[in-house]
């Protein structure tokens, strides 16, 4: 059986949440990769054990990782970021590739918001971003993570510009608007999908 994987990427509080809704309702299996992330960073993993070669002191001696302190680190340095990046990555790709392989649906959305970073976009027969306005991204994410607008705004710069999802994507939803209006959006570009794809 042939698969369709649909890349979800897009800007930190943009929204992906609505999308991914959206693309589960319409029949889509998801795979989210901030999931998978943890999965290869449980205490002890073989990935935890080479970022502890290069962050130690995120670490206890069981390989725990301290998240916070390790985004306190990558956030605020960008050499220190792609360092991670080229580390975790790959243990990433492996086991997302192993789910795509493994996962029963034909259609399959991977939620993924370091998409590119990741390299995992080889993975995809389509990309989907989700773009908004400044200030409306960083209302929903100071809310949702419980973190300062100057964190925010630390984050925000070690991410890609809505100039280059639009031009590195197969659709772009822009989550300016309600929730109702978005989930419509995305209902359109899936049924586009699904057509594309002899899928609708």
């Amino acid at each position: 059986m042939k698969k369709t994987v649909v890349g979800l990427t897009g800007q930190s509080g943009a929204g992906k949440t609505t999308i991914s809704d959206a693309f589960r309702e319409n029949g889509f299996e998801i795979i989210n990769c901030d999931i998978v992330a943890r999965e290869v960073t449980q205490a002890g993993n073989e990935c935890c054990k080479e970022l502890a070669k290069l962050f130690p002191n995120c670490f206890d001696e069981n390989y725990s990782l301290d998240r916070q302190k390790l985004g306190e680190i990558v956030f605020s340095d960008k050499n220190k970021l792609q360092m991670l990046n080229d580390t975790i990555y790959p243990f990433i790709n492996k086991l997302i590739d192993e789910k795509i392989n493994a996962a029963p649906s034909r259609f399959i959305l991977l939620d993924a918001p370091t998409l590119f970073e990741a390299g995992a976009d080889k993975l995809c027969s389509v990309i989907v971003s989700v773009v908004a306005d400044f200030g409306i991204r960083l209302e929903r994410i100071t809310k949702r993570d419980g973190i300062s607008a100057e964190l925010a705004k630390k984050r925000f710069s070690s991410q890609h510009t809505m100039e280059f999802f639009k031009a590195h994507s197969d659709f772009v939803i822009e989550n300016n608007g309600s929730v109702n209006d978005t989930f419509q959006k995305t209902c359109e570009v899936i049924e586009t999908i699904k057509e594309r794809y002899n899928g609708g």
